[in-house]
């Protein structure tokens, strides 16, 4: 029960490879769009996770920097406070002459001081014995000396602090040559 061929059905047969031939072309530039759809949504990925990853860097440089503001937002008033507690020191010196209680009274009060700088992060440098390091130390004069050796600090003029672990005022010292 097979259909005999007519002319008709030939030319039919001969017309459907051609159909074909051009549906492969088809196909085949439909999977050259795809490829080049898909390179495109992977250049957009890339761009989106770089900036991703810049607004992720940009957001803990402002944490770090709002920290840095608060930890030295004090920083002023504690440099002129540090005048202050100089000037305690130098009358603590030359109280000793005078009446005890003064010098009692002169001796709470600088405590109580103190005790409100390191509460806010105040730190006195030691100095005395240590290798000069100008990123410390302002050095404004030298001696022979046969106790230290050349380049350590020999005597303290005025103290150096920190506040939070960053120098806000460098000791001036006598350093040995």
């Amino acid at each position: 029960m097979t259909k005999k061929k007519t002319p008709e059905d030939a030319l039919n047969t001969e017309k459907e490879p051609e159909v074909n031939a051009s549906e492969g072309a088809e196909k085949e530039s439909e999977t050259v769009q795809e490829k080049e759809v898909s390179k495109e949504e992977e250049e957009l990925n890339v761009r989106y996770l770089r900036l991703a990853a810049d607004f992720q860097n940009f957001r803990k440089r402002v944490e770090k920097e709002k920290g840095d503001i608060y930890a030295y937002a004090n920083e002023k008033i504690v440099v002129e406070l540090l005048d202050v507690i100089d000037n305690f020191e130098r009358a603590l010196e030359h109280s000793k002459d005078n009446s005890e209680g003064f010098a009692e009274g002169m001796s709470m009060i600088f405590k109580q001081f103190r005790g409100v700088l390191e509460k806010s992060g105040v730190e006195e440098m030691n100095a005395i014995g240590e290798p000069f390091d100008p990123n410390f130390h302002h050095a404004v004069l030298t001696e022979n000396s046969v106790e230290y050796k050349s380049g350590e600090v020999t005597q303290v003029l005025q103290k150096g602090y920190l506040l939070n672990k960053k120098i806000i005022r460098p000791a001036m010292v006598k350093v040995a040559e």
